[in-house]
């Protein structure tokens, strides 16, 4: 099967490419990118005014099965990433049974081939159970296909632990992601620390909660030499920790989540349990710390943390509510908005949704360089709407941008050279 992309400005961060351009597709891989292909018997895309670039990666996304599929399912998980741009996403290690041995990578990875929409690349878990007491058989989670190691919701409390965890990781060469939280300092707390939590009667969690365990992390990747990677940074603190850690050379890698440059506590003010997400939604200094940290490199990439609850699970009291926001339908068009503001050009962005995530765990995908495979996103920057979370694919509606007003969307999504998204309709195929 062929396909030919027409007149597209085409991104590809990984050749330093931005142009507009032709793209052919053909058996699956990118046959050829330059002006003016011509290929009779090619399916057609006209792309003129829209954004081709590799297809976007999000590297922390809860699915929720086995074992919580009244949340979300690997199945409607799988529709919302590539109606959101998503030709790869590396799911958590939090379900039930935990995915701390082969059998369970091996029927994610079973169930994502069925489901036939996009790539799924399991994160096993650094402990069983998530427990933080007995080390996961790492070599065996590697050998089922896990790209990196999370007991993402718990943190790993015992240093020596994670020590040890670091170094058998790293003769795998696995990173370890790390939900920085010092839960003793946290507490009881389910928001942000501070004048929105006093004036709500709130219990707070401070900023120094992460910042702690950052710093930790930190020093643990340079005595071990293992690779450590941040999860969902959401304060200034971390920011300035990991920019000074790089500056050393120690091997640490960053993430940040859209909510947390585009919200601040204020979006509790009215107890919007959908706004309610662990790490909290922070200050407006901590948004702007993290949109230096995105410009400057000090944060490497941008991924979702798309966390679905039911919706009855939700709509209780904030204290009550479980934490979590869903991100794969509006990630792209929130992230847009740092193009918008100039804080990251196109190709900034598309490195950071799509190239980094793909070069740092290892992953297919993240560049269009001829030869490679054909996973591509087209972006139409001009469309316009208005974020309707009852319309989403994804099983879930905890998500606190429903009603707003956005610019730009990924229109058509292209997994292996087959289209499995267009015009808001999916099209499974077969890995």
């Amino acid at each position: 099967m062929k396909l030919l992309i027409k007149s597209g400005r085409v991104i590809d961060p990984s050749q330093n490419l931005d142009a507009i351009l032709d793209v052919l597709i053909e058996d699956g891989v990118i046959k050829d990118i330059q002006g003016n292909i011509e290929a009779a018997d090619a399916q057609k895309i006209d792309a003129q005014g829209k954004i081709v670039c590799p297809g976007l990666i999000d590297v922390h996304v809860h699915l929720r099965e086995p074992g919580f599929e009244y949340k979300e399912t690997i199945e409607t998980g799988l529709r919302a990433a590539v109606a959101g741009g998503f030709t790869a996403v590396c799911c958590m290690a939090n379900t039930n049974p935990v995915n701390d041995n082969q059998e369970v990578t091996r029927y994610l990875l079973k169930r994502a081939e069925e489901v036939g929409l996009a790539r799924l690349y399991p994160i096993g878990a650094v402990s069983k159970g998530l427990k933080g007491e007995e080390l996961a058989p790492i070599g065996e989670l590697k050998e089922a296909g896990v790209v990196a190691l999370s007991d993402d919701g718990q943190p790993i409390y015992d240093s020596g632990f994670l020590r040890r965890a670091l170094e058998y990781a790293k003769y795998f060469g696995l990173p370890i992601i790390s939900h920085a939280e010092d839960k003793k300092m946290a507490r009881d707390g389910v928001m942000n620390e501070g004048r929105m939590s006093t004036l709500l009667g709130l219990p707070g969690i401070p900023a120094v909660a992460e910042e702690i365990m950052v710093f930790r992390d930190i020093k643990i990747a340079a005595l071990t030499g293992g690779h450590i990677h941040i999860a969902h940074v959401s304060t200034a603190g971390s920011v300035e920790l990991i920019r000074e850690a790089k500056k050393k050379g120690i091997r640490i890698t960053a993430e940040t989540c859209p909510h947390y440059f585009s919200l601040t506590e204020e979006a509790v003010r009215d107890f919007n349990t959908n706004a309610k997400v662990s790490p909290p939604l922070r200050t407006d200094a901590d948004i702007q710390a993290i949109k230096q940290g995105l410009k400057d490199g000090t944060i490497d990439l941008i991924a979702t943390d798309h966390a679905p609850h039911h919706p009855l699970e939700k709509e209780t009291t904030f204290e009550d509510a479980p934490s979590g926001l869903i991100g794969l339908e509006t990630s792209l068009p929130i992230s847009l908005k740092l193009v918008e503001e100039g804080v990251l050009t196109w190709p900034e962005l598309i490195d950071k949704m799509s190239c980094k995530p793909a070069q740092i765990f290892g992953l297919k995908g993240g560049s269009l360089k001829p030869g490679t495979v054909a996973d591509v996103t087209i972006i139409d920057p001009e469309l316009t709407y208005q974020i309707d979370a009852n319309s989403f694919f994804s099983k879930a509606r905890n998500c606190p941008f429903n009603g707003w007003k956005v610019k730009g969307r990924a229109v058509i999504t292209i997994l292996g050279g087959e289209i499995v998204y267009q015009h808001g309709e999916i099209k499974p195929r077969t890995i």
